[in-house]
């Protein structure tokens, strides 16, 4: 028997994504009424906050100041921070070139540029304010279809419901079909690379440096975690990643060793290795009348920068600011006065992150032995052009677009 029912708006993914998305939705939740229903195909860990044991080989997400300031806005930075490590300083050089820049957290006035916070204990935090929540959970269930229609999108979910939205927010990462069901083209272009991630131990303590390092082969960045723990992001040309993941632990460490250098110490152990390939993918459509896509879904980032969820939390908070000036002026969810509103907020951020980013990789990946005598030159410059370096540090942190 199919259950049907009718909400205001749907969340299709209970990912980081659409769990912010679900708290931040909590005041026009709470004074207006709106019922709110969340999709999610995996089934979801108890948020048990208390019991909360922090793994070694946890993924970790690079948390900007200006997203800091989202999840205090939200309500959960104070329980977010108690896994959290600053960010101090980053150290940015070239393989092989003596230019280095170093940006810190004093010289901009604020108490870090950043954070950076386990993946899984940031779900829990704010799926625990979730809890809080009047919401429909659907969670283990998938979208088999989606449907426009006048009113909004239907949608018929694996768990024998059926649900009528006005409007409906796709933060999926992009991995469900549903882009494609409605039409929603993806514009993918591979760097040609894969990303080796793992956590490091370290022998001595990192006092907060995070370090980026372009290498022959793409970038290399690790990030505090830890007092003697750091996350591993490893570039790799698209075919080499394999080699590196058979690699022994004391041969993996030994060859990281040799291309990092000994900024960080020595690594002293490896946890478990995992790759992923690595492209630019956008969406061709983030919003239609009733629809907004949003996160990996909408836009999948290079890691060297570290601003894919940052750019994703920033559409989330632009979203629930468009619909709630759109609802004091009589609109419905999903009306496209709203979401012509949450374009207008978003197009000029989207597009500057995806350009610095791209930007970013394709100039560190060119080999040409002048460039790359200039890019050494520029790293220097930067280092010493501090009104600049404060300009692209801010920029990176989310608090200038």
């Amino acid at each position: 028997m199919t259950h049907r029912h009718q909400v205001d708006i749907a969340i299709v993914g209970g990912g980081l994504v659409g769990a912010s998305l679900g708290c931040a939705l909590a005041p026009l939740i709470q004074a207006r009424g709106l019922r709110v229903a969340v999709i999610e195909a995996a089934a979801l860990p108890r948020a048990d906050l208390d019991g909360y044991q922090p793994s070694f080989d946890a993924r970790a997400s690079a948390i900007a100041q200006g997203s800091r300031w989202h999840f205090q806005t939200l309500g959960v930075w104070d329980e977010m921070a108690r896994q959290a490590r600053s960010i101090s300083m980053i150290h940015v050089s070239e393989q092989s070139r003596l230019g280095a820049t170093r940006l810190t957290a004093e010289e901009l006035g604020v108490e870090a540029l950043g954070y950076v916070v386990p993946n899984a204990w940031m779900g829990q935090v704010l799926h625990a304010r979730l809890a809080e929540l009047e919401l429909d959970w659907h969670c283990p269930a998938k979208v088999e279809h989606i449907t426009p229609q006048a009113d909004g999108h239907r949608l018929v979910l694996s768990d024998d419901h059926e649900i009528t939205a006005a409007l409906t927010l796709l933060a999926d990462g992009g991995r469900s079909g549903l882009k494609e069901q409605l039409g929603i083209a993806s514009h993918e272009v591979p760097y040609e690379q894969s990303a080796v991630i793992a956590n490091l131990e370290v022998s001595q303590p990192h006092h907060g440096v995070a370090f980026e390092r372009f290498t022959r082969n793409g970038p290399l960045a690790l990030l505090p975690l830890g007092r003697d723990r750091m996350e591993l992001i490893w570039t790799h040309e698209s075919g080499t990643e394999g080699a590196t993941l058979a690699l022994s632990d004391a041969d993996f460490l030994t060859r990281l060793q040799h291309v990092f250098g000994e900024r960080a110490g020595r690594f002293r152990r490896v946890g478990k290795r995992h790759a992923y390939p690595l492209s630019l993918i956008t969406a061709d459509e983030v919003m239609r009348p009733g629809l907004a896509v949003l996160g990996n879904a909408a836009h999948a980032l290079h890691p060297v920068a570290g601003q894919g969820f940052n750019l994703a939390l920033r559409g989330v908070m632009d979203l629930v600011a468009a619909l709630e000036q759109g609802l004091a002026q009589g609109y419905r969810c999903g009306d496209m006065v709203i979401m012509n509103a949450f374009e207008a907020r978003r197009v000029h951020d989207r597009r500057n992150v995806i350009r610095f980013s791209d930007g970013l990789v394709r100039l560190f990946g060119i080999t040409h032995p002048l460039l790359s005598h200039a890019r050494a030159a520029g790293l220097v410059g930067l280092n010493l052009a501090g009104p600049l370096r404060r300009t692209l540090a801010r920029r990176a942190m989310g608090l200038e677009r």
